[in-house]
């Protein structure tokens, strides 16, 4: 089955980029585009694509906000937000926003057609160097109150939860606790519907904001 893409940018030429790289492919469709988040919102909910490609700087209103709006549908589809502005802040917010990946603008071509089919099968990317930002982002922010919810984890759910914090793919956590790969997806779904998480990345935000990953700490399962 085809992949429907919305672009999501104010600059033209950037569209006509995207839409030429993402065009090569046999299973990936260009659906429509939008110059701003208001254009953005009201074109996906119209076209209901299976990914929007979003800028985060945009007028009218911004791809954070218009992000934020768009997972409020019924029927939402997955964000990777597109930026050249590699900050903490726009990196930190758009987390937070709900975003199922983040690149930037400089990623080469395949990275952006892997990172459409990754999102679109419904998991979660991330550009090589975000997860090493995130835990920057919160290096040095006091300890939080770890919430009611990690008490519902087991043991190895929550030993899980930590991996995937710390950048893990479900192979390299397989291979780390000696176990299946599928064992980890079973593990690694029981965490996301225990926590009323999305996907790995709000797992991402949640472990670093519950308190149960430390920036520049070392978990003992990892040596």
């Amino acid at each position: 089955m085809s992949i429907n893409v919305v672009i999501a940018d104010d600059q033209r030429m950037v569209r006509a980029g995207l839409r030429m790289v993402i065009e090569t492919e046999p299973d990936i469709t260009v659906v429509g585009e939008a110059g701003d988040g208001v254009e953005a919102v009201a074109l996906a909910r119209r076209v209901r694509p299976d990914v929007v490609l979003m800028d985060i700087a945009m007028p009218r209103q911004d791809g954070l906000a218009a992000t934020a709006a768009l997972l409020r549908s019924p029927h939402p589809p997955r964000v990777i937000m597109l930026t050249t502005f590699d900050t903490d802040e726009n990196l930190y917010r758009a987390l937070r926003a709900g975003a199922s990946g983040f690149l930037l603008k400089v990623s080469s071509p395949e990275h952006l057609i892997t990172a459409i089919r990754v999102v679109a099968a419904g998991e979660a990317l991330l550009d090589p160097a975000i997860t090493t930002r995130v835990i920057s982002a919160f290096a040095g922010q006091p300890g939080p109150r770890p919430p009611a919810e990690l008490s519902e984890l087991t043991p190895r759910e929550a030993e899980v939860l930590r991996l995937v914090a710390r950048g893990l793919s479900n192979g390299e956590i397989a291979a780390a606790l000696t176990v299946g790969e599928a064992t980890v997806k079973t593990h690694v779904a029981r965490v996301l519907m225990k926590l009323g998480l999305r996907d790995r990345v709000q797992a991402v935000v949640f472990a670093y904001e519950s308190g149960l990953v430390r920036a520049g700490s070392r978990d003992q399962n990892l040596g």
